[in-house]
């Protein structure tokens, strides 16, 4: 390419794609690349355009056993299009990057850019870098450059947003290369968080959900173990925050504060995400978890004691080195005791560089298959019996978009409950946006979802509302809002990611 040619693609909109695997952490990193690429000029590509972009950039999550064939084999389909594309650059970032560093540009030579977890903001440097050198650029920052949350966003919700509190975990769970490639926890100052909480509010935001990976130790690096209780009781002043909700706690750092703050706070969610791995003490003991079954449910018993209502939800390993069905079946106790709302569970798969990929005790295949089974068919029994509870209850409803897939065929909406349950109820006849919030009358329970089959009784229009109508009214302008760490919609129950990672999979 001739310098003039390289001054036209520069001067001309080039589009962007980003693909996001893993956690809500890397939900949030690539809003905040989204937000940086829109800032340099670039322009989303159309939904579904499947790598026909001038750049596309893969975030990449490195919990998986499988997650970099994954990678390649995805870098593999793009390798002839980039070579029919002249001008076209790939870009891998997130976890993946941060551990693999220069051996993807070895097996993948026509990658254009590889950046790590800690220096996302570098990515449209490297790309133009990478242009005018025409050779790849790698690089790895070991430590964090810049708070995610300082950079440009391109925001996806006008109404529901994550709001991060913290990067990094400092504990050492033997399943998790999680902060091995995040790095030691680091705590944004309390008044920046509420700043941008406020920002956020009064753009239209009626929801946020602080997110870290280990969100309930924050405080540990600014010196105060009462941090997120007290930040929690800060939210609850914010006029216009109605809505929040946090992910993802460690038990060991689930203090009584905690409990008391969210109980007090009108505008905390009786939702309760708190993950527990396993119910067996040896198998904990394994993992490097710093609680045994017994905390974690007395735990459990204070929440509920506290906020009767509350819905709490959990991660579970099934299979992990060494794991023996006596083991299994205190994991099946400690579920039929805590009666979860919903659980994501998982079958233990080898995490690279992790210290439990290399122990003893390997549990074969089946084994692991057969105890997966039986788990989730017991916490789906659960699931059932405590979403019938709710039949006959009147509940507050925010309307969500996009979650109710047959919504269309149905004529119903969708919206989540104050304990984040997935709510599809009758389409009034009036006008009901995203972000409004209608109450409804809950008349059938399935195991992950509620339904209010007869007429809404009441419908609030929002300034949430106002904003979602206010952006979609508005075609010249970006879908998404510059502004916040939000996904698609009212935040849903946590994404079966693996658990490994700590978001949501507190390690």
């Amino acid at each position: 390419m001739t310098s003039s040619d390289r001054s036209q693609a520069v001067d001309e909109k080039r589009s962007y794609e980003v693909r996001t695997y893993g956690c809500q952490m890397n939900v949030h990193d690539s809003e905040r690349l989204s937000g940086l690429l829109e800032d340099a000029g670039y322009v989303r590509a159309p939904e579904g355009s499947d790598g026909d972009a001038d750049v596309v950039v893969f975030n990449t999550c490195a919990v998986r056993e499988n997650a970099d064939n994954k990678l390649y084999g995805n870098l593999g389909r793009l390798a002839p299009m980039k070579t029919k594309r002249p001008g076209m650059q790939i870009a891998v970032g997130g976890c993946l990057a941060q551990k693999d560093r220069d051996t993807i540009v070895k097996k993948a030579p026509w990658v254009d850019v590889v950046f790590g977890t800690h220096n996302i903001g570098k990515l449209p440097v490297l790309l133009e870098r990478a242009r005018v050198q025409e050779e790849a650029q790698v690089e790895i920052a070991e430590s964090l450059e810049a708070f995610p949350s300082t950079l440009p966003t391109r925001r996806e919700s006008a109404y529901a947003a994550w709001v991060s509190i913290s990067v990094g975990c400092n504990n050492t769970c033997t399943f998790c290369i999680v902060p091995a490639l995040r790095g030691k926890e680091e705590d944004r100052r309390p008044g920046d968080i509420l700043a941008e909480v406020e920002a956020l509010v009064a753009e239209g935001v009626s929801e946020i959900t602080l997110l870290g990976q280990n969100v309930n130790a924050y405080g540990s690096d600014l010196g105060d173990r009462e941090a997120f209780s007290k930040l929690l009781r800060a939210c609850g002043e914010i006029e216009g925050l109605e809505r929040v909700r946090f992910t993802s706690p460690h038990p060991r750092d689930f203090t009584d504060d905690v409990i008391a703050a969210m109980a007090e706070t009108p505008n905390v969610m009786p939702q309760l995400h708190m993950p527990m791995q396993s119910g067996s003490d040896p198998i904990l003991k394994a993992m490097r978890r710093s609680y045994r079954q017994e905390r974690f449910l007395g735990i459990i018993e204070k929440v509920r004691a506290a906020i009767p209502h509350a819905a709490i939800s959990t991660d579970i390993i099934v299979g992990f080195p060494g794991e023996t069905e006596e083991d299994f079946q205190q994991t099946m106790h400690a579920v039929r005791e805590a009666r979860f709302a919903n659980a994501f569970t998982f079958q233990y798969s080898k995490r690279p560089g992790t210290p439990a990929a290399d122990m003893d005790g390997q549990i074969p295949k089946e084994v692991v298959q057969d105890r997966y089974m039986r788990l989730v068919a017991l916490q789906e029994e659960i699931s059932w019996e405590e979403n019938k509870k709710q039949v006959g209850r009147t509940l507050e409803v925010m309307v969500a978009e996009g979650e109710g897939r047959k919504d269309g065929a149905t004529h119903r909406l969708s919206g989540r409950a104050p304990d984040n349950r997935l709510v599809h109820f009758t389409k009034p006849e009036q006008e009901v946006r995203p972000g409004d919030v209608v109450t409804v009358d809950i008349t059938y329970a399935a195991p992950h979802h509620l339904l209010a089959e007869g007429p809404t009784p009441t419908v609030r229009r929002t300034r949430a509302g106002d904003a979602w109508e206010k952006r979609n009214a508005a075609p010249a302008q970006p879908a998404g809002v510059m502004l916040g760490i939000p996904t698609l919609g009212v935040p849903a129950p946590l994404p079966a990611a693996a658990s490994g990672c700590s978001v949501p999979a507190s390690s």
